[in-house]
């Protein structure tokens, strides 16, 4: 059943409408899987079960493109300007403005296809998600990491898990983002501290146990590990309550 409907015009020109529907979601089957989930930049995540899913890094594929459009954009509004002419006016400067509006909304498409798919996909084939609670808002203030960061939308990623959890019956435990993940060794729990392990190092064996940890591997399955604890918690104290 419709119950309404919302006509929307991007800047590139396109027209879309928008259906509200009322529907019923069937939740999935639980396959008694579980996984972990290290958020990163170069690996855009890498999973407890040692899977690495590469960043693809739309934005950065297409910075070229993009900056070439952007220059030529700022030639014609100088000459729009020079000539004493609005910008409604000019013809050349609204094409211009067009073709650059396109390459972001196939930035904008691409990344949203991505992560519409692999979301889903992480949903379908785990009961449990344990994933890392980032302060996203503050990362972005570092200059150096602040675009890679935005490019990756680790925000929106952990939006659609969430709201996909919810639909389709399953459960996302987000991890306090202060929790040692990549200093504590996953085999016996021996915790390194900030100088030892240096975010340049991205393998290290436990002085303790002698296991090799793969610094993401090993803070994705810490991650399984305490959302685990912490699902197990909520479930026990759900039921005290009830």
């Amino acid at each position: 059943m419709i119950k309404s409907a919302t006509i929307s015009r991007t800047p590139s020109g396109k027209y879309y409408v928008s259906l509200l529907v009322e529907t019923v979601v069937e939740p999935l089957s639980k396959i008694r899987s579980n996984i972990g989930i290290d958020l990163g930049l170069t690996d855009f995540i890498v999973l407890s079960d040692s899977t690495k899913v590469a960043n693809p890094k739309f934005l950065s594929k297409l910075q070229h493109k993009l900056a070439r459009e952007q220059k030529i954009l700022a030639k014609r509004r100088a000459v729009a300007k020079a000539d004493q002419r609005k910008l409604s006016d000019s013809r050349n400067y609204q094409k211009q403005k067009i073709k650059v509006a396109k390459v972001y909304e196939r930035i904008t498409n691409c990344r949203k296809d991505f992560l519409h798919k692999l979301s889903f996909n992480l949903i379908k084939n785990h009961d449990v998600i344990a994933i890392e609670d980032l302060n996203v808002k503050g990362m972005v203030k570092n200059k150096k990491l602040a675009k890679a960061i935005s490019d990756s939308s680790w925000s929106t990623f952990t939006t659609m898990l969430n709201y996909k959890a919810e639909w389709y019956g399953k459960k996302l435990v987000k991890i306090d983002r202060w929790y040692p993940s990549s200093k504590t060794c996953s085999g016996c729990g021996h915790l390194l501290t900030k100088a030892e392990l240096p975010l340049q190092v991205r393998s290290w064996n436990c002085p303790s146990c002698l296991q090799s940890n793969d610094r993401d591997i090993n803070a994705s399955i810490n991650i399984l590990n305490e959302g685990l604890k912490l699902a197990t918690l909520k479930t026990v104290g759900a039921t005290g309550l009830a």
